[in-house]
């Protein structure tokens, strides 16, 4: 994410906040074409980039400070959702996941939101999604936007259909490739509108630029 982050932001330099706490998820300040910007992002690296208790306190006290300074923010997705276990159930995992939900929704400076690969349930509506106010939303051609990943998924849905085949790892691939491309594809996100468009890789830096000055 870091390599990503350096393409994207001006001369490759970004102020980095609480860099050793909730390592699993990144904010700072950076300018994208002279513009100063609050940067949130994923990172797969730690924990795959999912969110738990620490990571979303520290989204919404960074998010709220951004609101309060009048600072921009951009949002690079990659989350597989929030981190499991009864520890993080015990700790309130639903209690914080609002905060940071309700920073997102109460944010009123610009929020420009960039998927690059998993965008999973209810974790992507809390990494500012278009629902919770996002003003514009660009997907890679590699992100997946779905309730879950396409190998969970298909276990649940077409269960039946694998126990039934003869080569069950092979059915399986089949019909996951069949989910992504239904209904876990960017492009059919943006046909129904819950996106903003597809955007290559390369394009990134400035339609944030453009949005951003919007």
């Amino acid at each position: 994410m870091y390599a990503i982050i350096r393409r994207l932001v001006d001369n490759g330099e970004l102020l980095e906040v609480h860099a050793g706490f909730a390592r699993n998820i990144i904010v700072g300040f950076a300018r994208i074409s002279g513009v100063v910007i609050g940067l949130v992002a994923n990172q797969p690296m730690v924990m795959a980039g999912a969110l738990d208790l620490n990571a979303a306190d520290k989204v919404a006290r960074f998010v709220r400070t951004c609101n309060v300074f009048n600072v921009p923010v951009v949002t690079l997705v990659d989350v597989p959702g929030f981190l499991p276990g009864v520890e993080q159930e015990r700790g309130g995992i639903i209690r914080h996941g609002a905060k940071m939900l309700f920073a997102y929704g109460s944010c009123t400076t610009p929020k420009i939101t960039v998927i690059l690969r998993k965008a999973y349930g209810g974790s992507y509506l809390a990494m500012c999604s278009q629902e919770m106010g996002a003003d514009m939303v660009f997907a890679w051609p590699t992100a997946e936007i779905a309730v879950m990943g396409a190998e969970a998924a298909v276990k649940i849905l077409y269960r039946k259909e694998i126990a039934d085949a003869e080569d069950k790892s092979e059915k399986a691939a089949e019909m996951a490739q069949e989910y992504r491309e239904k209904f876990a594809s960017p492009y059919v996100s943006a046909s129904n509108f819950y996106i903003s468009d597809v955007i290559e890789p390369q394009d990134t830096r400035w339609m944030v630029a453009l949005a951003l000055r919007k």
